[in-house]
């Protein structure tokens, strides 16, 4: 055992990583990212699921070179077809489809890859990306969607009447989804415990965005934005070292880079100088519910046929969200008091000393990044060659000389 643990367990839907901020464009090879690093130190990587950071097509083989050090692999770039969802294994070039709703079939088959290492000389580092619950949310078990009844369902204020009736459908189905991924999950992590490893393994649980559903007017599926319902997202984690302090809730945010390492610190592994984010490891082994700092989260280009929405910097603390466009401060929520952001304090005189405390920490994360500057959306297409189709297709150069196009199915032609 080269490390203090042998199993590392993620569920989530993607791999961490950094500067993906468009649907369908290629990560480049030349990124380190979390199974390299594992690799590195002497673990089994294994990735099943969705991946959605490869650019060469959805519904193309993401080859062996481009899988970022995952050696174990059952995954396609990119399906929401959750009931016939197909999946490339290993080196084999044809297409295999998961047998019946995919959120049960992967977990059966994370399960199957614990029990084939659970006694393994080596540790592993397991990457469970489950898709759901994602849009489309129709396609949800039956079983599960009934039961969420559409009479019992209740929506929050900050969804208008005209958007109600159509949320609620929605609204069941990803209930459903939910559900149903709670299962898969539930089970996953039982496994840990019958195969006896679940002291030696640390777990984490969490997501890459979450869905309007219909609040602020926002269509159910919309995503990518500051407000609560996109941009706050569950982060679990199990670690057999804070036993006392099982069930504690930590109101301090974290972000998507500050989990790698986080996690390599916890696993006893030196986090490379090229790693981006912060090591929250001390914050999560000795949890302090009063704990707080400020979380950086961005969109340089809200995309999907959401041009109506700005392009954003923010912070969040344990109390607010403060968010910057190019042309400066437009949102500012008072999360405790007003947890359905439903008035917008920024310049509000009442605020003015909370506005700026919270800019200033924003404005040093962005110099820390080199983004003080930050840029409308159009500079980054530029910046990094991509030229938007029809008018989402992603145009973009990731091999010198050569041009990929991606055809992705959420784009109006």
């Amino acid at each position: 055992v080269c490390t203090p643990y042998r199993a590392s367990l993620i569920t989530g839907r993607y791999p961490t990583s950094t500067g993906m901020f468009l649907n369908d464009i290629y990560l480049p090879s030349e990124e380190l990212c979390m199974a390299e690093i594992y690799k590195e130190a002497g673990y089994s990587t294994a990735y099943l699921g969705k991946w959605h950071l490869d650019g060469h097509g959805r519904t193309n083989n993401v080859e062996p070179e481009r899988r970022q050090g995952f050696d174990y692999w059952k995954a396609l770039e990119c399906s929401h077809d959750y009931n016939h969802m197909p999946y490339y294994e290993n080196d084999d070039p044809v297409m295999k489809y998961w047998e019946g709703y995919s959120p049960f079939a992967i977990s059966k088959e994370a399960q199957r890859y614990m029990e084939d290492h659970a006694k393994d000389e080596n540790p592993f580092l397991l990457f469970v990306s489950i898709a759901t619950p994602h849009f489309p949310h129709h396609s949800a078990p039956q079983e599960y969607k009934e039961m969420y009844p559409l009479s019992e369902l209740k929506l929050p204020p900050s969804v208008p009447d005209s958007l109600k009736e159509s949320v609620l459908i929605e609204l069941q189905g990803y209930y459903a989804h939910s559900t149903a991924t709670d299962k898969a999950i539930g089970e996953l992590i039982q496994k840990t415990k019958d195969l006896g490893i679940d002291e030696n393994t640390i777990i984490v649980f969490t997501s890459d965005h979450g869905e309007m559903m219909g609040s602020h007017g926002r269509l159910p599926f919309r995503k990518q934005l500051a407000w609560d319902e996109s941009a706050r997202v569950p982060f679990l984690i199990s670690y057999p070292e804070i036993e006392d302090n099982k069930g504690t809730i930590m109101k301090a945010p974290i972000t998507t880079p500050d989990i790698l390492p986080s996690l390599l610190s916890m696993s006893g592994i030196k986090i490379p100088e090229t790693i981006e984010g912060y090591d929250l490891s001390e914050l999560i082994t000795s949890p302090d519910p009063k704990a707080d700092r400020a979380a950086l989260f961005m969109n340089p280009h809200p995309f999907d046929v959401n041009f109506e929405d700005k392009e954003y910097r923010a912070v969040k603390t344990a109390k607010y969200t403060y968010v910057k466009s190019p042309e400066g401060a437009f949102m500012l929520f008072d999360d405790d008091n007003d947890p359905y952001q439903l008035t917008n304090l920024v310049n509000d005189p009442g605020y003015a000393a909370i506005q700026a405390s919270l800019d200033e920490q924003l404005q040093k994360e962005l110099e820390r990044i080199g983004d003080a500057d930050f840029k409308p959306r159009e500079y980054y297409l530029e910046k990094f060659g991509f030229v938007l189709n029809a008018p989402n297709n992603i145009k973009y150069n990731f091999k010198e000389g050569e041009e990929h196009l991606v055809q992705s199915p959420r784009i109006l032609k």
